[in-house]
């Protein structure tokens, strides 16, 4: 198993943060994926507690379809249904935003992200911006 860097204490094979101290595990430099950040919707993170705000960090893309892609989209839209040629493209899009947003964080020496919101809206004719905000904070057990 494991030990904490910063004060010895075992720690579990998958954790992000040592329960003892509340030091990060981890992080890019070990190799792990901007993932680890923890990202929640909610104003708080269940069995931590937040011990600062670094700020609002956001992640942004703007995508469009192309000349392929519309022309499958107009032969789906013809038939009814899901237009899959363009969820999959907001889905990247998303992604997209979202591991922008983590970037952002990580720099800033975040353990999360709270308050995770995303939007979508038209720029222009057919292209779509996708925006991820949420705030970066810092966290340690309860």
């Amino acid at each position: 198993m494991p030990f904490c860097s910063k004060c010895g204490a075992e720690i579990g094979d998958d954790a992000k943060f040592c329960l003892t101290c509340g030091a990060s595990i981890g992080g890019e430099s070990a190799g792990l994926p901007r993932s680890d950040i923890i990202v929640v919707t909610t104003p708080t993170v269940p069995r931590y507690r937040i011990t600062g705000v670094l700020g609002i960090v956001t992640g942004l893309t703007a995508r469009t379809r192309g000349m392929g892609g519309k022309f499958v989209a107009g032969i789906q839209s013809m038939f009814g249904g899901e237009v899959s040629a363009f969820t999959s493209e907001i889905e990247k899009a998303r992604g997209e935003a979202m591991d922008r947003m983590k970037a952002k964080a990580q720099r800033l020496g975040a353990h999360a992200i709270v308050g995770l919101d995303i939007e979508t809206s038209d720029v222009l004719e057919g292209i779509v911006l996708i925006s991820a905000t949420g705030t970066a904070v810092q966290l340690e057990p309860e």
